[in-house]
């Protein structure tokens, strides 16, 4: 499969901030408006996760190509990433493989992400591109995602949403949830002050109170 990769990404979106964006949209805005980014335990085992899928190449398994860490990009809805793997059938269909490192979560953030993809490999290679997987590192299962029209349509929706946050520059207010423990940006979040504007106010006043 030959790819001519030759435009320049500047101005596109990251493909990953769609997933923040949908589990959390201030953390996309922390992220793509102010530009912080942490570690923490779970982004080094998320890159661990990653880890063999990310070496780009090419290998056989079993009559399936598999590319690794694929460059791929849609100028129509203004996004650059890359997939961890790309399946090539011997029919020439393409399945995008994305690899978390946790068990599957109820939120919806991991199949857009992906469905993403598809839609980037779409606009590529003007083939559809019907289905993909999840493969969850903890549960070591494989998930297949459908693409469905609802998908593809939350899917579009977030991504005009998200380029009209980071448009505006204004990174939305925290609303705090168990799970904000749990965040790379937690301790710059600071969800609990964040979603409430008064504790705000009174935090601003403090910090410059000479």
């Amino acid at each position: 499969m030959t790819i001519l990769y030759h435009r320049n990404p500047d101005d596109s979106l990251p493909l990953s901030l769609l997933n923040d964006f949908l589990y959390c949209p201030r953390r996309a805005g922390l992220k793509a408006i102010e530009g912080w980014r942490e570690e923490n335990e779970h982004t080094v085992r998320g890159e661990l996760a990653h880890e063999h899928a990310d070496l780009p190449g090419y290998e056989i398994a079993k009559g399936v190509k598999l590319l690794r860490a694929l460059p791929v990009f849609s100028d129509r809805l203004g996004l650059s990433g890359k997939c961890d793997i790309v399946e090539q059938r011997t029919d020439g269909s393409l399945c995008p493989v994305e690899y978390k490192k946790g068990k599957r979560r109820r939120f919806e953030n991991d199949d857009a992400q992906l469905c993403a993809q598809a839609l980037c490999l779409e606009e590529m290679f003007s083939r559809p591109v019907e289905r993909g997987a999840i493969f969850h590192a903890a549960s070591k299962r494989r998930r297949e995602v459908e693409f469905t029209l609802p998908l593809r349509q939350l899917t579009e929706n977030a991504i005009g949403d998200l380029r009209k946050m980071v448009a505006a520059g204004a990174v939305p207010p925290g609303v705090f949830k168990p799970a904000c423990e749990e965040c790379s940006l937690y301790r710059i979040c600071l969800p609990r002050i964040t979603s409430q504007p008064g504790q705000v106010a009174r935090a601003a006043k403090e910090l410059f109170r000479t």
